[in-house]
């Protein structure tokens, strides 16, 4: 064998051993979740997706297409199966399927668990694959690493986050790879691979929008450029034609493709250059010098009609207009005013640059190193990831949720510094220089930063950068981004930590005491737990398709018994559910997020729900005894302070989430009985009841005239409370 044969194999087994490595390494540091708790979905989302997967495996493909969840949003239902993305929910039902093909007994659960693990390693392989195509397989190995334990990434896909983003980023990532090579190889296999892999992505997340545009804003730039050549042309066209069509088979996106703003940029790219290749072919024929200025003219006006056209199908209805989810990304504002429960969502909110820092480590200012140096070639796919970089940074700038789509690009690039800074400092000996003078011309290798010294100073200096690199994503993981929302932690004065298990411990009590029908009213995030969970009836969760219903629990949560009453009776609720985490000090409770009940319900009720009698003539959300009357008479504050008095031994209370005292006395309640309170008061479950308590005795005359009874009501038996 020759010595390049035996040297390019030699390196083609390194690098598969440190792709397995790497594959290893992202895998494992996603499992702190699991090796400190226990093997459980996470979150709220997920448990729908859970949900949604279980009636996939039991009952079959058909069945679940055609699900309809009469358990959601009480009394309305919900189409499932015609509402979600189906993606992940057919990856893990066809995987468990195949392993019991094979006689291998693995729980659905587990498979579900461990699906974003898993996935985390196709994305570090599919990122080496990317990179290569941008620089080579070195910088390819770089980006691999920094994928599988960014923490930008790993936030969504540690094991036990059974959501959309388990599986989208590594096919965002693999529809990009496809969509370079389908360039740089103007092959139609390849352009049909990328609408196939676009397809899997449309069924998997509702983020396939930004892979939608982000192609045809490279195909547009590259024609800008006067880059148009028949590669792209091919490419483009075989992955708008294939991937439109396919897109259009998911039944919760149906004709979204050709009758909304959000795709229309691809389709108006996709006939400019249908119009560029006509008039490229005529000019093949015709070369004359006006027949080109006639091409270039009709080329524009019949772009310009397209576009008059589409402004005015947009005003005729015809094509939906941007939904308001796209004004959020443009002005953060938009949403606080005009859309209060996209606001509501903490993970819709901008990014802090802090935040930054903490999901992207040193790979912030190798970030921009990467970029350079793809200006200093750029290439027609290194345009790409430019537009990438570009588009990525601003999104994730407005809301934080969208640092997971910038963490690829910015590994990507972050690689291609590094890969090139080690090229300059750790490659042979430099090429000798030819040096021109008056006399002579001499040859001299050059010196300076090339010196022994300075390639050992740089090496070392970016070796101790990944070591600092690999301590701080393990630690991020490990400890922010591993704990269950549905079991939290904490630290005792001693230092040993402290399992608080009051969610599962409430869901629990509900599935085993109260009726399979029994209804329960709760803030709509905690809906799909509930449902997961306690498996029982909800009137709002997290899909939040429906914003009155959600609003009129708002209003329900914000008014006073008497007008709270009504409202729970007309919608049959049995149980209201509420989080109350002044005990021991969780922010996350409903009087936490009682403003944005007040904002949802004054968006529909303005005249009734009024957020400003909610603050004191100061301006001051207060709890305490100085808290205003509708504050105070307000079903959530009654609900969340009741006999918490009794806990400081009948006194002045303690708000620890606040850091204020509460009311001097505890509230009472005449329409709920306190059903169950969890051991650290985390969740509270009340019972409504069925005899109006409100309800005043009818006058003597009236009652004998109305033949009714002239006692008032009785007050049923309450229930004894459980702690």
């Amino acid at each position: 064998m020759p010595a390049s044969q035996s040297t390019a194999n030699a390196a083609a087994l390194l690098r598969t051993v440190t792709l397995v490595l790497i594959a290893g390494a992202a895998v494992s540091s996603r499992l702190f979740s699991v090796v400190r708790y226990e093997s459980i979905i996470h979150e709220f989302d997920p448990w729908f997706n859970f949900r949604a997967t279980k009636v996939l495996t039991s009952d079959g493909y058909y069945r679940f297409w055609n699900w309809f969840d009469p358990t959601a949003w009480y009394p309305l239902g919900r189409a499932a199966g015609g509402t979600a993305f189906p993606g992940l929910m057919i990856t893990s039902g066809t995987l468990y399927n195949v392993l019991h093909f094979f006689n291998i007994p693995v729980d659905i659960r587990d498979i579900c668990v461990m699906l974003a693990p898993a996935f985390s390693a196709l994305t570090a392989f599919v990122a080496y694959l990317f990179t290569s195509e941008m620089k080579d397989e070195a910088a390819g190995l770089l980006a691999a690493a920094f994928v599988g334990i960014a923490p930008g990434y790993t936030s969504r896909s540690v094991a036990g986050a059974y959501d959309n983003e388990a599986i989208a980023i590594f096919l965002l990532l693999f529809t990009f790879y496809l969509w370079i090579r389908a360039l740089k190889t103007g092959s139609m296999l390849y352009g049909v691979a990328t609408a196939l892999a676009y397809f899997y992505m449309v069924a998997a997340w509702g983020g396939y929008v930004f892979i939608t545009n982000m192609v045809p804003l490279h195909a547009l730039v590259l024609v800008l450029m006067g880059r148009w050549s028949e590669r792209l042309y091919v490419a483009y066209s075989s992955f708008y034609v294939v991937g439109t069509l396919a897109s259009m088979q998911v039944p919760f996106v149906g004709f979204q493709p050709v009758r909304t703003s959000e795709h229309m940029a691809a389709l108006g790219v996709f006939g400019l250059l249908q119009l560029i290749a006509l008039a490229e072919l005529a000019r093949s024929y015709v070369s004359s010098a006006q027949f080109r200025t006639l091409a270039r003219t009709a080329v524009a006006s019949i772009a310009l009609a397209a576009f008059a056209a589409l402004v005015v199908l947009t005003q005729a209805g015809y094509i939906a207009p941007w939904t308001g989810r796209f004004y959020s990304l443009w002005d953060t504002g938009y949403a606080k005013k005009h859309i209060p429960i996209i606001a509501s969502v903490s993970e819709h909110q901008p990014t802090a640059w802090g935040a930054y820092l903490m999901d992207l480590h040193m790979l912030v200012w190798l970030f921009p190193a990467g970029v350079f140096f793809l200006f200093r070639e750029l290439r027609d796919e290194h345009v790409f990831v430019i537009i990438y970089a570009i588009m990525g940074s601003y999104f994730s700038g407005v809301m934080v949720r969208l640092m997971l789509t910038l963490a690829p690009v910015v590994c990507v690039c972050a690689a291609i510094a590094v890969s090139t800074v080690l090229d300059a400092f750790v490659a042979p000996e430099p090429k000798p220089v030819t040096v021109r003078t008056k006399k002579s011309t001499t040859q001299v290798v050059p010196d300076g930063v090339y010196g022994m010294f300075s390639r050992i100073a740089v090496v070392g200096m970016l070796f101790g950068l990944l070591v600092q690199f690999v301590l701080h994503c393990t630690y991020v993981t490990a400890s922010a981004y591993s704990s269950p929302s549905v079991v939290l932690a904490s630290s005792r004065n001693d230092g040993s930590q402290m399992i608080i298990d009051d969610f599962r411990e409430a869901y629990y009590w509900l599935r085993q005491n109260t009726p399979e029908d029994a209804r329960v009213m709760s803030w709509w995030d905690y809906g799909y737990q509930i449902a997961g969970l306690a498996d029982r009836p909800t009137l709002v969760d997290n899909n939040t398709w429906n914003n009155t219903h959600i609003a009129t629990v708002g209003k329900a949560m914000a008014s006073s018994e008497e007008r709270a009453y009504p409202i729970l009776r007309k919608h049959d609720v049995d149980y209201v559910l509420i989080i109350f985490g002044s005990m021991i000090g969780f922010s996350g409770d409903d009087l936490n997020k009682f403003l944005w009940m007040v904002r949802i319900a004054q968006g529909v009720w303005p005249d009734e729900v009024v957020e400003s009698s909610f603050f004191t003539s100061r301006g001051e959300f207060r709890v305490d005894d100085q808290a205003t009357k509708t504050m105070r008479e307000s079903l959530v504050y009654k609900m969340s302070y009741y006999r918490f008095n009794d806990m400081f031994g009948g006194g002045p209370s303690m708000d620890r989430v606040r850091g204020s005292q509460g009311p001097s006395k505890s509230p009472t309640l005449d329409v709920l009985d306190e059903a169950f309170t969890t051991e650290n008061w985390i969740v509270r479950i009340y019972k409504v009841k069925k005899e109006d308590p409100l309800a005043r005795p009818l006058p003597l005359a009236g009652a004998f005239a109305r033949g009714k009874r002239l006692s008032a009501v009785p007050w049923p038996t309450a229930p004894a409370v459980v702690h």
